[in-house]
């Protein structure tokens, strides 16, 4: 049995003009039905928890880049409950879709989703259900990087599934620069020591390396790259 945590960011869920896109959410919920009948096949079980952004509705850190009339923690905690609105609405394009799935946040709204405690997730995740969490780590002054390491840990994860536009971590941005190299395989300290390239925060890389945790970066809008990734087959591996 493997047991991964998938890192999404708002913007992966939201259309050209930010909002949510139920046809990329759709999309992403096949792939990850099809991750898991593709390892059933094979005789093995995976299990899927994701964390969710929020950016395509709010980034907290923006609001506090652009106006200092709002203070960091009220940014933050209105960045959390975006990456809830976010984690509700994939809930229900995967339901529609007949993915089992089920929702917590790590921020107390009880009135819309179930609070978050590692005995119930890993309950819920043992049986077969896809876990959706919002609300970043339920504290301001955290990044969603250090969140999503967090969570791992804290649902005994065999590994870090980061999605991004590229497929993996290159020495020089790729969209820019047509000779950047791909990178197949990074340390730990390798990643928190790179100069110009933006892989994870360094608290995330940090505590993910003290708990021998891999992490892989990968594109997330191709076809199978869930599953490959999973594999070690995409992406670039940081461990």
């Amino acid at each position: 049995m493997t047991r991964v945590l998938l890192k999404l960011s708002g913007e992966q869920l939201g259309g050209s003009d930010g909002g949510f896109d139920v046809e990329r959410a759709s999309w992403i919920a096949e792939e990850i039905k099809k991750t898991k009948q593709i390892a059933k096949e094979k005789g093995e079980k995976v299990e899927i928890a994701i964390i969710v952004g929020g950016g395509n509705f709010l980034r907290g850190g923006n609001l506090v880049e652009n106006d200092t009339r709002i203070e960091r923690d009220t940014a933050d905690n209105a960045g959390m409950l975006a990456t809830i609105m976010n984690a509700i609405l994939l809930r229900d394009v995967f339901d529609s879709l007949g993915v089992p799935v089920w929702v917590f946040s790590k921020l107390a709204v009880s009135r819309v989703v179930e609070e978050m405690t590692h005995w119930r997730a890993k309950q819920k995740l043992a049986d077969g259900k896809v876990v959706i969490i919002g609300g970043g780590t339920g504290n301001p002054w955290v990044t969603t990087d250090s969140g999503a390491v967090n969570l791992a840990l804290e649902l005994d994860c065999d590994l870090v599934l980061k999605a991004t536009k590229v497929d993996g971590v290159y020495d020089s941005d790729p969209t820019k620069n047509p000779d950047a190299r791909k990178i197949d395989h990074l340390s730990y300290e390798d990643a928190i020591n790179a100069q110009g390239i933006r892989i994870m925060d360094k608290a995330a890389l940090g505590a993910a390396g003290d708990a021998k945790l891999p992490i892989i970066v990968f594109e997330l809008l191709k076809p199978g790259n869930i599953i490959a990734a999973i594999d070690g087959a995409v992406g670039t591996r940081i461990a």
